[in-house]
């Protein structure tokens, strides 16, 4: 199987209806296309937040491991199709002997004894981050990642004796493994930090959140999931490699943050620039950090690396007018025009669009082809929405009447999440403001939201004789008071450059993905579809490369409630996989002729 090849259609008669004899199908085909619109779209919020809008547990029980009956038309994985390009597993030449050796190796007891063993010694290190952390040195909350530090140096000997080992802003870790050769180096990320447990929620937990307890399936404790295990993998992964005596051709930087769950800053920030300083801008083949898992389609496997980012804007609107005695109010106070305000913003929403060139269309794309579970008059109307623009609006209108979650796949998000004016009950109040945070579409930016603001305020603010103040310039003139937009924090981020997913980079992650499946004694399956999808989280990390995925190699049915939440624990076996998956990427990165 080669990239690009023509679709294959399946015959149409193959599909199972029955039928009334007037045409049209019998009820009793209908639970069987809910079920599959139910699971089409929590395949795709699970590619995008990362867990389904529903427990874990009901994915698996409705979701997971039966095709939909009545349902044909979906390619095969090993028939390629223009509108989701697939590439075969890699088939490694140098270094054949030493993957076959360390697949065997990846079998044994003993290696998931000793990666149960690491993954636990972490998670019992409680590396929590919180969004009131100071500066690192200031504040002593950040002195568990020393802990964190001596646990990983002991768990690994032989990569902190091997690499080059760099220490960022105290806690930040950079590992250099240097190559033999001048090719472009590559990038694996993860984080050293989890969300806080609440002390109230500790008594839920069936196991302590920082006992890294093994009961014979699952690993507890919170970082089980998100991300300690990624960042486990990948040092099981290179210490596998360093004692069968493997040296890379292509240089290999392996970084770890330790406040990607509050601002990044500390963390990611600080390693960024080092990095950048260290090997130039654009410097990187690849990175690959965290990201979408393995989902089961009915029988095809769905792997969805995040290839794009949503930008990132809040926007704080204060209204300021003159105070004085409740007892001879103003016709609107303060309170009251900010009201009208935020009414506007809620009445004027951003429009959703399904574009070609975005990565949404991209994934709806994937899943049209490959998944059974998808309806078909869905998976006829995104094959011709390719080139027929009545079928793209059609099917943008049928997909964003299926759930209201589509908008927020398809468009820019808005939500008024923090109010605050007035200082006592019989005093007018001077000053009200409401902020707005914004996920910026894929086609979208900063400024168009900024003017989105500015032209659905400007007329009410002249209605009320208001001056309008905008993000540092003056808009117009008023007697009765002001509003002033600003950039809250000044968090405001542009949406992701998308990253290719033509041969390249994106191949190797797709061959690396197929090669760890096939090669596995317990998953053996061809059956391996990859789609590009969105996601969050590596925005200090753009210059360094144009290609950048976030990808974790577990299913989500391996995690026995997701991430964030009590019961956070991952099942044992997918550690060894997950092992399986870095070591054929690193080999097949190591083999490749990538610039």
């Amino acid at each position: 199987m080669g990239p690009a090849q023509a679709d294959v259609f399946p015959a149409r008669t193959s599909r199972k209806v029955h039928n009334t004899g007037n045409g049209s199908p019998s009820r009793s085909c209908f639970p069987a296309i809910r079920a599959a619109l139910f699971c089409s779209l929590a395949i795709i919020l699970l590619v995008i937040y990362k867990r389904p809008p529903f427990p874990t547990y009901l994915f698996s029980r409705f979701c997971l491991g039966k095709p939909t009956s009545g349902l044909v038309g979906s390619l095969p994985p090993h028939v390629n199709s223009t509108t989701c390009p697939q590439w075969p597993a890699l088939r490694l030449t140098k270094h054949l002997e030493l993957s076959e050796d360390l697949d065997t190796a990846y079998n044994s007891e003993h290696f998931k004894r000793t990666a149960i063993q690491a993954l636990g010694d972490a998670i019992r290190v409680p590396t929590e981050s919180y969004d009131d952390n100071g500066p690192v040195g200031e504040d002593s909350r950040w002195d568990t990642f020393a802990e964190f530090h001596r646990v990983l140096e002991a768990s690994f000997p032989r990569v902190y004796e091997s690499l080059n080992v760099t220490k960022v802003n105290t806690y930040g870790l950079v590992f250099h493994w240097e190559g033999s050769t001048t090719a472009k180096p590559y990038l694996l990320a993860a984080h050293q930090d989890v969300v806080p447990v609440e002390d109230r929620t500790v008594k839920d937990w069936e196991h302590g959140p920082y006992s890294g307890y093994y009961d014979g399936t699952w690993i507890w404790g919170r970082g089980s999931c998100d991300d300690k295990s990624d960042l486990i993998r990948q040092l099981l992964a290179v210490d596998s490699l360093l004692e069968q005596g493997f040296s890379p051709a292509r240089t290999l930087v392996l970084a770890y943050g330790f406040d990607e769950e509050s601002k990044g800053i500390e963390g990611a920030g600080h390693l960024a620039q080092y990095l950048e300083r260290a090997y130039g801008p654009d410097s990187f083949a690849l990175l690959l950090d965290e990201g979408a898992t393995y989902m089961d389609m009915g029988g095809v496997i769905l792997a969805a690396p995040s290839t794009s980012e949503k930008g990132y804007f809040d926007a704080k609107i204060t209204v300021s007018t003159l105070g004085g005695h409740s007892s001879v109010p103003p016709s609107h106070t303060s309170i009251g025009l900010l009201s009208r305000f935020i009414a506007a913003v809620e009445d004027n929403a951003y429009e959703a669009s399904l574009s070609r060139t975005g990565t949404a269309f991209a994934t709806t794309q994937c899943l049209a082809a490959y998944s059974p579970m998808y309806p078909e008059d869905l998976r006829d109307l995104a094959r011709k929405a390719v080139t027929d623009d009545a079928a793209l609006k059609a099917l943008q209108g049928r997909l964003l009447a299926l759930d209201p979650l589509y908008k927020a796949m398809l468009g820019t998000t808005q939500a008024v999440d923090l109010v605050e004016g007035g200082v006592k009950v019989n005093a007018l109040p001077e000053r009200a403001s409401a902020v707005v945070n914004h996920r910026i579409a894929e086609h979208s930016s900063v400024d168009e939201v900024q003017q989105h603001l500015i032209d659905i305020l400007t007329p009410i603010a002249l209605k009320y004789d208001l001056a309008v103040v905008a993000f540092g310039s003056n808009v117009t003139s008023g007697g009765a008071g002001q509003v002033t937009l600003t950039d809250f924090l000044d968090t405001a981020l542009e949406p992701s450059p998308v990253t290719p997913t033509g041969y390249g980079p994106w191949a190797i992650l797709q061959a690396s993905i197929r090669a760890a499946f096939e090669s596995s004694p317990t998953l053996n399956s061809s059956n391996v579809v990859v789609s590009p999808s969105l996601s969050i989280d590596t925005r200090f990390y753009w210059p360094l490369t144009k290609h950048i995925f976030r990808f974790s190699p577990t299913f989500e049915s391996d995690r026995y409630n997701g991430e964030h939440t009590v019961n956070e624990a991952i099942r044992a076996d997918s550690l060894n996989e997950g092992v399986r998956f870095y070591t054929k990427f690193i080999l097949n990165m190591d083999e490749s002729n990538l610039s």
